[in-house]
């Protein structure tokens, strides 16, 4: 402000570009398309690792495979190794055992991939594949993130449940305000973050090392339990058709789908070093992040699964082994091992693993989400999202068990169940994130020295083959049952679930021959999508020019600060001005035109005489007089009178005040489809 002269007479700003576009001039929105931006943008390269000491540099390096390890250790887990270790006791030890191999397999080649590429995994398909391929692979991925929440919901409900004695209901409504947590630990950093998780994961693996050391297993059959039964009247080396089926479960719920894409992105948050060596240094470091975080979770479920053997197996005095879930462990654990600290931990756990979970899923949700069609809503938008789309088969589930008045032990079952198809469900997905990460590490154009050797494609590829083959037995034997319960109603599901299942087996095949066929798109240099986008508004700057520009006024001595900006691009536009007033007194809300009262006919004078005034001066001008509410006849005026551009002031309320005292600008902003000139009014 210039001294001694009033804030309402300073001078006038400088007049806007002509050749403003009317992109830039918008406002901008909480959905928005992002390209060319980061993976996870507010913590990209936020955490420095270039420290003298080896020990500082590793300690740097370490966190991001810990947010990834608790979706390994999931109630999703829980429910499939507890069900595995109650019916066929330490059977399928070795299950965990290779689904652990896997993930470090894949999860080091997604770290791989975000640090040498600078991209993760969503983006580098979007860059890679066409768009109708990469659109599909991302609701294929949104399935397995609401899966996966689902678990999280339904065991945080139980968790909740048997710690508290809450009711279905209140649990329910209690994890919805994980979403405040969530958005509450995201504002720390990533740092923090990682922090909090870790703490998570200690407290489940504390009680679990509580609950091995009352359990007391047989040491000798856990050992056995590491080996491949030796069998061949069975599907593959499983002892029945329903320990295949837990044994996918186990897979599902191991290897994640979405955590291949949090992966990628979330090494990006450190600050490695542009060079050979530093990405060597950075996949060196990050694979020892990835061991130790992975093997304890596979710690973790080996004792669920070994707890589950040693207090729930071939003991027929339990009642059904079939019949035992999260509910039931925590009883019979108190009567089995005589003592209330296991049931305790138990649950204590169960609510951690469902907290960690919950977080990196909204994580995955938000990478995935702007990788693929770089759309960005707000954290808290996408969680809640998330969150709604994971709570309807959780209210499904209460309301068939308040319609059917069901006893609680088949109210726990009906969880389980829903517990173990989510972690199918994931499986099932599985392939469609671990065929495009081969291709894309194994691709030497993307990945230049660090592309994959043949022997990681060697194990890779039979990862892959070994998954499929598991899903494909899984969905054919459960295909075949349903069939067979069907009977004369069979035709529905040849209309229905065998046409969809054939067109994701074709899209699967598709995704592994495409490259034979179709080479895959080079990647795009670092930075390229973004330097084009800034060119191509660059280039947007000439031939814009406001024909007629609107001046929204509401008869206050305000008017002049909302009138000088007007005048001043209307000066060097050459443009016709149209002044604005809405009535908006009961004459005018009621009456409308009609309305003759003294404030219709005063606002009528105002705006006139403001119009001669400035015809006076040289400008063309016209009054324009509405009656009702002003956002709404503000926004149908810029439509009538066909304005290219509209000024208007801003009072700078707070929250209350807009309350209190309506909200013009903001609404008129969200209804109008040209650029907005909101003029701050002095005080």
């Amino acid at each position: 402000m210039s001294k001694g002269v009033p804030r309402d007479q300073e001078a006038l700003p400088p007049a806007l570009p002509s050749a403003l576009p009317n992109e830039l001039a918008r406002p901008r929105t909480p959905f928005s398309s992002r390209a060319g931006v980061p993976s996870l943008e507010d913590v990209h390269a936020s955490v420095p690792v270039q420290f003298p000491r080896f020990w500082r540099r590793l300690f740097a390096f370490l966190g991001p495979a810990y947010l990834i390890s608790v979706g390994y250790m999931d109630p999703g887990n829980w429910a499939t190794d507890i069900k595995g270790g109650a019916l066929f006791g330490y059977e399928l030890l070795w299950v965990l055992l290779m689904s652990n191999f896997m993930a470090l397999l894949l999860q080091a080649l997604s770290a791989r991939l975000g640090i040498v590429s600078g991209r993760d995994l969503a983006q580098a398909c979007r860059e890679t594949y066409s768009r109708p391929l990469g659109i599909t692979l991302w609701l294929l991925c949104e399935v397995a993130i609401a899966a996966c929440d689902v678990a999280e919901v339904i065991g945080t409900v139980i968790g909740l449940q048997l710690l508290f004695g809450l009711s279905l209901v209140y649990g329910l409504a209690l994890t919805m305000l994980d979403t405040f947590l969530f958005l509450a630990l995201q504002r720390l950093g990533i740092r923090k973050m990682e922090a909090f998780i870790l703490v998570l994961v200690a407290t489940i693996g504390v009680c679990f090392f509580i609950e091995i050391v009352l359990a007391q297993p047989q040491w000798s059959a856990v050992a056995r339990g590491f080996l491949p039964p030796l069998t061949t009247s069975a599907p593959f080396v499983f002892s029945s058709t329903e320990a295949l089926v837990v044994a996918v479960g186990i897979i599902g719920a191991t290897v994640m789908p979405h955590n291949l894409y949090l992966h990628s992105a979330l090494v990006q948050s450190r600050q490695v070093a542009p060079t050979l060596a530093g990405k060597r240094q950075a996949c060196r470091f990050n694979l020892v992040d990835s061991i130790v975080a992975l093997n304890g979770a596979f710690l973790v479920n080996a004792a669920i699964l070994i707890v589950a053997a040693a207090a729930f197996w071939q003991r027929p005095d339990l009642g059904d082994p079939d019949q035992i879930g999260l509910h039931d462990a925590r009883t019979l654990l108190h009567r089995v091992l005589g003592t209330a600290i296991a049931p305790v931990a138990f649950a204590i756990a169960l609510i951690a693993a469902g907290q960690s979970s919950t977080l990196t899923g909204t994580l995955a949700g938000q990478v995935v989400m702007e990788g693929f069609v770089h759309f960005r809503v707000r954290p808290w938008v996408r969680r809640l999202l998330t969150r709604l789309v994971a709570i309807v088969p959780a209210l499904l589930v209460i309301a068939l068990v308040s319609v059917n008045n069901l006893n609680p032990r088949d109210e726990q079952q009906l969880l389980m169940d829903v517990l173990i198809q989510s972690q199918i469900v994931l499986s099932l997905q599985l392939p469609f994130a671990i065929v495009p990460l081969l291709q894309l590490t194994g691709d030497r154009k993307r990945m230049g020295d660090f592309a994959n050797p043949v022997w990681v494609r060697v194990l890779g590829w039979t990862t892959a083959a070994i998954i499929i083959a598991l899903n494909a037995y899984l969905v054919a034997d459960q295909i075949g049952d349903w069939m067979e319960a069907a009977g004369e109603s069979a035709i529905w599901l040849w209309l229905t679930v065998v046409p969809l299942t054939g067109a994701c087996s074709l899209l699967l095949v598709w995704l592994i021959v495409r490259p034979w066929l179709i080479a895959l798109r080079p990647p795009i240099a670092v930075g390229a999508e973004a330097r084009a986008t800034a060119l191509e508004v660059a280039r947007a700057l000439t031939g814009s020019h406001y024909r007629r520009i609107g001046i929204a006024l509401d008869h206050s001595p305000h008017d002049a600060v909302t009138l000088r900006h007007g005048a001043s691009l209307a000066q060097a536009h050459a443009a016709e001005l149209v002044l604005i007033h809405v009535v908006e007194g009961v004459g005018g809300q009621v009456h409308g035109s009609a309305a003759a009262d003294q404030e219709r006919q005063s606002d009528e004078a105002y705006l006139e005489q403001l119009a001669e005034t400035l015809r006076q001066s040289g400008l063309n001008a016209r009054a324009v007089l509405r009656f009702g509410d002003p956002p709404q006849q503000i926004a149908q005026a810029v439509t009538d009178e066909k304005i290219d551009l509209l000024v208007l002031g801003s009072h700078g309320h707070g929250f209350l005040s807009d309350r209190l005292f309506g909200e013009t600008t903001g609404t008129v902003q969200h209804n109008v489809k040209i650029p907005v000139l909101a003029v701050r009014e002095p005080k």
